[in-house]
């Protein structure tokens, strides 16, 4: 595709996308408990993410126990590296998939249905052991950090560089633990 054609396709994507990530996707969770974090690297989620688990109680607007939203954001990082179950179409992640995870990136924040779970994934349970949760999501941040082998296409966003994957696993992680508190 020529590279004029090509930047019109996305930019035109790039509409439509920016009223789902800004507007529609952001309307699914309790705006009002959200609390809008922001992280740039997965290290910086990692801070959060053990303030939250040493936690004695956790107030949470989300629909998933913590656990569960522990899997699902470790689901994430695991299909970076294994391969996602299912995909949208090359189409559909050249154009708004891309236009997406432009516009994430550039609000330097990601919002989504945060109960919408990975397409193909094995269910979440719900009673999922926060704990064995924790674990196998510290675990899988390991990984990827070491991680030197390809990592495979997001099942949305296409094909992207370590240094993107690792801002988008950031974002989706700071989505997901905007949701979850510490009791006061």
């Amino acid at each position: 595709m020529r590279a004029d054609r090509r930047r019109f396709v996305v930019s035109s994507a790039g509409v439509g996308a920016a009223l789902v990530a800004g507007g529609l996707a952001g309307c699914t969770g309790d705006a009002a408990s959200d609390r809008q974090l922001r992280f740039a690297s997965l290290a910086a989620a990692s801070d959060e993410l053990a303030r939250l688990a040493e936690a004695k109680e956790l107030v949470s607007s989300a629909a998933w126990g913590w656990g569960q939203t522990l899997d699902h954001c470790a689901q994430s990082i695991e299909f970076s590296m294994n391969g996602f179950p299912q995909s949208k179409s090359a189409l559909f992640q050249r154009t708004i998939g891309a236009a997406a995870i432009g516009v994430f990136a550039w609000r330097g924040r990601m919002t989504h249905d945060l109960s919408e779970p990975i397409p193909g994934a094995p269910a979440l349970e719900a009673g999922a052991d926060p704990v064995q949760a924790v674990e196998r999501l510290r675990a899988s941040m390991r990984k990827f950090a070491s991680w030197s082998q390809p990592l495979r296409p997001h099942f949305a966003y296409g094909a992207l560089s370590k240094p993107e994957y690792e801002a988008a696993h950031a974002m989706h992680l700071a989505n997901h633990l905007s949701a979850f508190r510490v009791k006061a």
